[in-house]
C-alpha cells in the first residue's frame, strides 16, 4: 500500500468523523423546528447526494469497480440492514430530541464501546488488546461524567 493511499485514508477516516460529530449538535438544533422522521429524511438526501457526488468522481476518474455483487444467500442480511438502517436514525433523532446535550454526549461516546461488543458476540470479530483498553478507558470516562454529573 503506498504511503499516499494511508495518508488519504487517514484524512478522509478525520473527515468522517468530524461530520459525525457535528450531525448530532446540529441535528439537535434542527430537532425544534422539525420532527425526527423529517430530519431523518434530510439525513438520508445528503447521504444520498454525497453518495451521488462519489460516484461521478469515479465515474469522471473511470474508476474500476472492483466490489462482488450481492448473492442470494446475502438478501436477508441485506434487507435486515436496510431495515435497520432506516429505523436507526428515526430512533436515533427521536431520542435526541428527548434528552439533554450531555447525555445524547455520553450516548453518542458509549456507541463506540456497544459497536465493539455487538461485533465480538454477534459476529465473532476478534477484539485486540489497543481496543479493549479503548473499551476500558470510554466505559470510564463516561461512568465518571456520569457520577459526577448526578453528585452536583
Amino acid at each position: 500500500m503506498k504511503s499516499s493511499s494511508v495518508g488519504k485514508g487517514i484524512f478522509l477516516a478525520v473527515l468522517a468523523a468530524a461530520f459525525y460529530a457535528v450531525s448530532s449538535p446540529l441535528s439537535k438544533i434542527l430537532l425544534d423546528y422539525m420532527p425526527p422522521t423529517l430530519m431523518a429524511g434530510f439525513l438520508y438526501i445528503g447521504a444520498g447526494a454525497g453518495m451521488c457526488a462519489i460516484a461521478l468522481v469515479r465515474r469522471v476518474r473511470k474508476t474500476a469497480n472492483t466490489e462482488m455483487k450481492l448473492t442470494k444467500s446475502e438478501l436477508p442480511y441485506t434487507i435486515a440492514m436496510v431495515l435497520l438502517d432506516i429505523s436507526a436514525p428515526i430512533c436515533l433523532l427521536f431520542g435526541l430530541k428527548s434528552t439533554s446535550a450531555a447525555n445524547a454526549s455520553l450516548l453518542n461516546n458509549f456507541e463506540i464501546v456497544a459497536t465493539a461488543i455487538i461485533a465480538l458476540v454477534i459476529f465473532r470479530e476478534k477484539i485486540s488488546l489497543r481496543l479493549w483498553l479503548g473499551i476500558l478507558f470510554v466505559t470510564l470516562a463516561c461512568d465518571c461524567f456520569r457520577s459526577r454529573k448526578y453528585r452536583g
